[in-house]
């Protein structure tokens, strides 16, 4: 039987299931530490039942949770932010799901443990039948009413958006709905026809597109504030009117304010949103006072977790509260009289279910009357600190004196290492999934701690108990809701700046639909100097690229005059530096290709054993990049390899294996890394990594070591006594060298100076080098490096990492207090940024003065290196709990420990440095946080609050690389390039930098650019109506992608996609869509056809052909094309070009003779192809 079964038998918990009947008080007395959470798993398990379980913090319900979880199934948690303050400003979507997952699981009456913090239990709700009817259930084959199914949503909470692209959204296009349920993986998409549901389908969000069919799908509700569009109508209208009676008690400038003050209520009430910005108005969404309670059965079992703590708890969060609530009444924020908690006493007193409260002591219980009391004793378990001999001791006396001991380790490897080291130790152990009574047994289990319960003979020793640092597992991973999806870089918004192949920088102005030419088609609106205009059609798309430039000025660049001879000469002096960047690329890579390295051997039995040591799973990117860097390594030519990943993402590892397979294969490896703390943390990580191989010895040359030592680490590696060494710039130094160097990894290179740069280069020529770093560099770039460097891109989170939850917010002390107490709370620290060293000591002591108890340190550039070093290291070793620090953490420190992060002005910002600041935190498994604040009074600049938007759209881990597409300040493309780069890259934009520097290196390796037939840019004037009407796409982001696609189409296989795809997204295709396919698909193969033009005048449709063309296409050839052809014909010559004039009927339905005209077009590539092979 398991743990649980085995406590749900004892007498105690028999006794206080028994006494659990009608509204019987007991109280369960001595019990601490993870015993409540074993006793409350064992109640559950003896009699299962609905129980609710109420604990005074959000930590202590996490605590709970966790424990009771890993004992039992069936458990939820109901979580509420501590303060209204905190709410209001960030109310997090995560704690907004698992409310809700808790209320629909409530619903349906089956037995449960709920766990809930103070704040949850008094909280308002709706009422249980809102919450009933708020599920949209949807079949196929059904009549529904679209209004209806509108209103439900909002009613659920759902938001209304044009594209659905984060879960809680839905948009409708015609007779599509997409909806992207909170609960679910993937949006959905309902297809009507009519006012009957046609298809029912799950699609991917990056792509848009249909992934599977379903028959029926249930929706639950978006948010846990549940209100009918009726009931938020009259919600409204109670709330303005308790607005304009509190407005007329005021005279003079105060009307004025409170209009102010209640602006943003207003504007949210009138968006219908249920946003958290009313939640002090509870009262007159959900009429009566519903509260968590209120969603149990009537024989469910309440347990009120130390009661005395819970009353202190509630009047701390009451005082707190009310402070920030008259603040906001005095500023017309709020309006007065308001209440939205209901005092947990009041619920107790009117609670008719049988309850069960449990203490440690009796201090504080004497007011209330208990029906039963059972007391017992119970205390943690002793820490061994990974010492056996002491553990051996107690094991040996427990088996005699038959105690039931049971290890609990969740490892399975490391249970099976710990049980084999105990067999070596002469103690008898048995593995077991079952507990065996009166013995000493190892099983597996997750509790965050051990304990001693005597009266039952019984010790839980925990991984905690037993090793000395205690590796905390992470909850089981689930797709985190908030994973906003990144869109395309490229995505076209108004205002943005485009290059024009021939007419230059100019800026985006929108899309129009204009009629020429008794044709209908879209166009792109770009303004240049002197706001000339032109437009482009979209089928020309292909001719502009979105502007990027490489520096700050560029972002706003100067436009291009149209038809001036500026922008062909920009492009020429551009062309000209390209050209001697190609050849300098060239040389490089021919050096590299003739070097000579050293080819390492295979991976043998050794490298795997080592490769399997590896306590984690390898994400996939992971094994990808380690496979390449062997390969490489394999290889006679020496590596030269980027590793480019997100900070944690297991770069370190990847570099590992390499580390073990040089030094595996008899050669040195240096580890270079930019600071001595992280020169310490990698050596930290090697020894933990390296400890089953003692024939690999590794040195550290650092500052943290003493002059002697670094002495004797200079001489080992001389003498070949070391075989890695980990080091900061130190190891340039001319008096360090290797015996036989064979591996050089270079941690974060951006961070070393040009003088060590060089050194580098002299130890690089023929050592096999990897590259480290999570400064992005876009992918184009390197491609256009040809051969300069091999990239591996590591893209993919480790398991169990969690998305950083990201707030956005205007500074406010109380949510700063709130957020730095909940981090300490859960044994956490905080990095706090003040980015002025003048005031820094202002900050620290204003941080003393709101959480008392907390250790606070600052950091500054200012220091020196030695200080700066000895604090952080400190904090490292947890000897601080708040940081309050410059920019200057925004690089590389890893403090697995600080999980929240505090930025004030952080408009003030660039966005790569918001990243790589957001990154410091959220190292380890648990959730991190990231408060991102603006001051209260300025309102963030347009610009600002863009960067400030992205940072909180890229929440999802990996994005690294997006950031700096996003940012557009491409740093990484001046590094690679030399400074002067700058400028050129500003003059053409980004892409076609690289396009050119493409070009003109594969020109100069000899590769011919032109394909044997070079395609021509036909110019169409059908006079169809052939585009995406307003209708049909509304969105114009969407209709450029569009154009795009159908522009970027080669195959008829794309153009079937494309089809396919419209069909899934807009549903049904009206004919100018159908036109729009058929055209593009003729311009593609009129390019092939080498064809300048074709345009139709009425009835005269003239095809004109280039000279090459001309030329295969002469004489018979083209009378052969035109055999099949079922329209009258003529063949003649313009101005020396070949013409060919169909004659079409004007009236009859044009698609007949566009597609006539496709198979001609497709005769005629056949034709001149054989042409070509003749010749």
């Amino acid at each position: 039987m398991s743990l649980v079964k085995y406590l749900s038998q004892t007498d105690t918990i028999q006794t206080i299931v028994k006494q659990a009947t009608g509204a019987a008080t007991q109280l369960l007395l001595g019990v601490n530490g993870t015993v409540k959470a074993a006793s409350i798993a064992a109640i559950f398990n003896a009699n299962p039942r609905q129980i609710l379980v109420i604990a005074d913090t959000q930590t202590h319900v996490e605590q709970l949770y966790f424990d009771v979880a890993a004992l039992v199934d069936d458990v939820y948690q109901f979580p509420a932010e501590e303060s209204v303050a905190t709410e209001m400003a960030i109310s997090s979507s995560e704690l907004r799901l698992q409310r809700l997952q808790t209320l629909m699981a409530l619903v349906t009456g089956q037995p449960m443990i709920v766990v809930t913090n103070l704040a949850g239990a008094e909280r308002l709700l709706p009422d249980m039948a809102t919450v009933t009817a708020a599920r949209l259930t949807i079949r196929v084959g059904e009549i529904y009413e679209f209004s209806e199914i509108k209103n439900t949503l909002m009613m659920m909470g759902y938001s209304p958006v044009m594209l659905v692209q984060t879960p809680g959204e839905f948009a409708q296009r015609g007779s599509i709905i997409d909806i992207y349920p909170l609960t679910a993986n993937d949006p959905i998409r309902l297809d009507f026809f009519d006012d009957e549901l046609d298809q029912l389908k799950q699609f991917d969000v990056t792509s848009q597109k249909s992934i599977a069919s379903l028959e029926a799908v249930t929706i639950d509700p978006a948010t846990d504030f549940v209100v009918s569009e009726s009931q938020y109508d009259q919600a409204k209208l109670a709330i303005e009117t308790a607005f304009s009676d509190n407005r007329t008690r005021l005279n003079g400038a105060a009307k004025k304010h409170a209009t102010d003050g209640f602006a943003l209520t207003q504007h949210v009430l009138n968006a219908h949103e249920r946003g958290p910005e009313l939640l002090p108005y509870m009262q007159y969404f959900f009429n009566g006072q519903t509260t968590l309670l209120d969603y149990f059965r009537d024989d469910a079992l309440i347990v009120i977790d130390e009661y005395t703590r819970l009353t202190e708890t509630r009047l701390q969060q009451l005082t707190r509260d009310q402070e920030w609530i008259d603040k906001q009444i005095e500023s017309f924020q709020l309006l007065p009289h308001q209440t939205w908690r209901v005092d947990i006493a009041d619920q107790i007193a009117h609670n008719q279910r049988t309850s069960l409260y449990l203490a440690n002591f009796q201090r504080g219980l004497n007011r209330i009357k208990f029906d039963a009391m059972v007391e017992i004793t119970t205390r943690p378990a002793n820490q061994y600190y990974g010492q056996i001999n002491a553990l051996k001791n107690d094991l040996t006396y427990a088996q005699e004196a038959g105690t039931t001991v049971i290890l609990m380790i969740d490892d399975a490897k490391q249970r099976h290492d710990f049980a084999s080291s105990l067999v070596d130790f002469k103690i008898p152990i048995t593995e077991t999934t079952e507990v065996l009574p009166n013995q000493v047994q190892i099983m597996s289990g997750a509790l965050t701690a051990g304990f001693e319960w005597p009266q039952l003979h019984l010790t839980v020793f925990t991984q905690r108990e037993l090793f000395a640092q205690t590796h905390k597992t992470a909850p089981r991973t689930r797709k985190i809701a908030n994973a906003e999806r990144l869109k395309s870089y490229n995505e076209l918004n108004v205002g943005d700046y485009v290059v024009h192949i021939n007419h230059g920088i100019g800026r985006y102005e929108g899309l129009q639909t204009i009629e020429a030419d008794g044709g209908k088609q879209d166009y792109l609106s770009i303004a240049y100097q002197q706001n000339a205009k032109i437009f482009i059609p979209v089928t020309q798309l292909n001719l502009i690229q979105k502007y990027i430039g490489a520096s700050d000025a560029a972002k706003a660049p100067k436009l291009n005059k149209l038809g001036g001879s500026e922008w062909a000469k920009t492009k020429r002096q551009v062309a000209a530096k390209i050209e001697d960047i190609a050849d300098d690329l060239l040389e490089l890579y021919a050096k590299r290709e003739a070097q000579q390295g050293f080819a390492f051997p295979p991976d043998d039995t050794a490298q795997l054993k080592f490769d399997t040591a590896f306590r984690y799973p390898e994400t996939p990117d992971q094994i990808r990049s380690i496979e390449e860097i062997k390969v490489d390594m394999q290889k006679i030519r020496p590596m030269d390899r980027l590793l480019v990943g997100d900070v944690g993402f297991g770069k370190t590892e990847v570099a590992l294996r390499a580390v073990f397979k040089a030094a595996h294969a008899g050669k040195q490896v240096a580890f270079l890394a930019p600071t001595t703390i992280l020169v310490q943390q990698h050596y930290e990580t090697m020894k933990a990594r390296f400890d089953d191989f003692p024939e690999i010895r590794i040195g550290v040359l650092s500052r943290f070591q003493t002059p002697s030592q670094n002495k004797a680490v200079i001489s080992q590696l001389k003498a070949h006594e070391l075989d890695v060494v980990v080091g900061t710039h130190r190891l340039l130094s001319q008096d360090v060298n290797f015996a036989d160097l064979g591996l050089l990894i270079i941690d974060e290179e951006q961070r070393f100076g040009v003088k060590h740069k060089e050194r580098l280069k002299q130890l690089r020529t023929n050592v096999d080098v990897l590259t480290l770093t999570a400064t992005p560099i876009p992918r184009t770039l390197n491609m256009a490096m040809v051969g300069a460097r091999d990239l591996s891109v590591i893209e993919t989170p480790p398991a169990n990492r969690y998305p950083i939850q990201t707030y956005v917010m205007e500074a406010d002390w109380t949510v700063v207090r709130d957020a730095i107490e909940k981090e300490i709370a859960r044994d956490g620290q905080v990095f706090y940024l003040h980015n002025r060293v003048m005031d820094l000591d202002r900050v620290v002591s204003q941080i003393e003065d709101l959480v008392p108890s907390a250790r606070v340190a600052a950091i500054h550039g200012q220091m020196s290196e030695t200080q700066l070093e000895s604090i952080l290291y400190d904090f490292l070793n947890g000897e601080y709990d708040v940081l309050v620090t410059t920019t200057i953490i925004e690089t590389g420190v890893d403090i697995p420990n600080a999980n929240t992060l505090i930025v004030e002005n952080a408009d003030h910002m660039g966005l790569s440095q918001l990243y790589q600041l957001r990154g410091r935190v959220g190292r380890s498994t648990r959730l991190a946080y990231a408060y991102f604040t603006y001051p209260f009074t300025r309102t963030p600049s347009e610009e600002a609050e863009k960067r400030l938007e992205a940072i909180r759209d890229f929440t999802e881990l990996g994005s690294g690389f997006k950031i700096a597409m996003r940012d557009l300040s491409i740093r990484g493309a001046g590094d690679l390039l030399g400074k002067q780069q700058h400028g050129f890259i500003d003059s053409v934009g980004y892409d076609m930098y690289t396009q050119m520097l493409k070009d003109t290196v594969a020109q100069k390796q000899g590769q011919a650019v032109t394909s044997d037939q070079p395609e021509t840019d036909a110019e169409l004037i059908l006079g169809v109506l052939a585009y995406l009407p307003d209708d049909y796409v509304s969105d114009n982001a969407q209709k450029i992608e569009l154009y795009t696609r159908v522009r970027q189409a080669k195959t008829d296989d794309v153009f079937e996609d494309i089809e396919a795809d419209m069909l899934d997204r807009f549903g049904e295709m009206p004919d100018e869509v159908a036109r729009l396919l058929l055209v593009g698909r003729i311009k593609q193969l009129a390019d092939q056809a080498q064809i300048v033009n074709i345009r139709r005048q009425r009835k005269q449709l003239a095809i004109t052909f280039n000279a090459q063309a001309t030329a295969k296409l002469s004489g018979e050839t083209i009378f052969e094309a035109l055999i099949d052809v079922p329209l009258k014909a003529a063949v003649r010559t313009e101005s020396g070009d070949l013409q060919v004039i169909l004659t079409v009927n004007d009236v009859a339905e044009s698609s007949i003779w566009l597609n006539i005209l496709r198979d001609f077009l497709l005769v005629v590539i056949e034709k001149e192809q054989t042409e070509l092979e003749k010749e």
